[in-house]
């Protein structure tokens, strides 16, 4: 292979794969990244067996070519090269890189020796969103998740794909956060509804990868999915199992409701858990004859205190305790000025949402008092 590339353009391809570099003691070529040279364009690939991302930039062809080169030596090269044209050259499995005032021979192993990068079957069906409003509406989802290997089925984020409706859930068993999508802000070709739960990493890799404001196409396969998107392919296996059936635990009615401002209500659980003890716990006394809601906690070692927040209050009085990492973690989710929290008593699931918009909700269930 011989080719001619812009440093920049190099390094943002290298930064892409590095996201799947794998750390498996057993097998070391998953430290090394796959590059391939056609069509005036260099294709660099990274596997961990789990995730593969393909990385495509374009260049000067000279050659056609296949090698399979040390991800962490070659980065680390073009990230300290002044230069902005770099020539790659193979030479057997190794790899000469060349600017004007730079050489360096890098020892590459044998490219068939390289894991098969998997390929979607099913090209024809498909999801296209923009990438914004996908990256959005995975970040307001993802924290809800957690890695489990007792319940491997909730160690991802669900996407319920339909053709009037795409919807984004995570859940760790103690909240779940849903944001639905309406069949105008994306498109499909997909005529049947499907469910695939994407794993944690592929999600959260996905958030760090992809640019605002341009086009992602999603393909599901068996057991695997592709996004696609500028120049970029991410393919990841999906997570066997059936993800929870959380709807019976939304909350329809909620016996006590309050409606307060979102930043004032994040700053009450930010200070009020300074004295909150070991297990997170924060306390939440609503009552109705009152025209604020009171966040308590207390740790026999340190001391207490409470803070006292307007708002308005419908329903029963209650008294419940949450994890007020959990409760911050939903705050942040929401993006309006104010926020509405149905209750149902001290032991049954709360929801936190906006309170204009369905499109959104995090529930949340309570802590029992000890």
């Amino acid at each position: 292979m011989k080719i001619v590339v812009l440093k920049n353009n190099l390094q943002e391809g290298l930064s892409a794969v590095g996201r799947s570099i794998g750390e498996n003691l057993n097998l070391p070529i998953l430290k090394n990244i796959l590059l391939k040279t056609s069509s005036n364009q260099l294709t660099l690939s990274s596997t961990n067996l789990e995730l593969a991302i393909t990385s495509s930039i374009s260049g000067k062809v000279l050659e056609e070519g296949l090698l399979s080169i040390p991800f962490d030596v070659l980065f680390n090269i073009v990230n300290n090269l002044t230069n902005e044209r770099v020539h790659l050259e193979s030479k057997g499995f190794n790899l000469i890189l060349k600017t004007d005032n730079y050489e360096a021979l890098l020892q590459g192993v044998d490219p068939q020796d390289f894991p098969i990068i998997p390929k979607i079957k099913n090209t024809k069906e498909f999801i296209e969103i923009n990438s914004t409003l996908f990256k959005e509406s995975i970040t307001r989802v993802v924290n809800a998740a957690q890695i489990s290997e007792l319940r491997p089925e909730i160690s991802g984020v669900l996407i319920d794909i339909s053709p009037s409706a795409l919807k984004f859930a995570a859940t760790d068993s103690f909240r779940l956060a849903e944001r639905v999508l309406t069949s105008q802000q994306f498109k499909t070709t997909i005529s049947q509804s499907i469910k695939v739960i994407i794993p944690l990493r592929t999600i959260q890799e996905m958030v760090r990868v992809v640019k605002e404001d341009i086009s992602v196409q999603v393909f599901i396969d068996s057991n695997q999915a592709l996004f696609k998107v500028d120049g970029l392919e991410v393919v990841s296996r999906l997570i066997e199992g059936a993800f929870p059936d959380y709807n019976p635990i939304i909350p329809q009615i909620t016996e006590t409701e309050f409606t307060v401002q979102r930043e004032q209500f994040i700053n009450a659980v930010k200070l009020t858990s300074s004295f909150a003890n070991r297990v997170n716990e924060l306390t939440l006394k609503v009552e109705g004859g009152e025209k604020v809601i009171k966040l308590y906690s207390s740790d026999t070692n340190l001391g207490e205190n409470n803070y006292l927040i307007p708002s308005k209050v419908k329903g029963s009085d209650v008294v419940v305790i949450f994890n007020w990492r959990y409760l911050l973690d939903g705050l942040k989710n929401i993006p309006t000025n104010e926020v509405l929290f149905g209750l149902n008593g001290d032991s049954r699931p709360a929801v936190l949402k906006a309170p204009e918009d369905t499109s959104y909700l995090y529930i949340l269930m309570p802590v029992k008092p000890t």
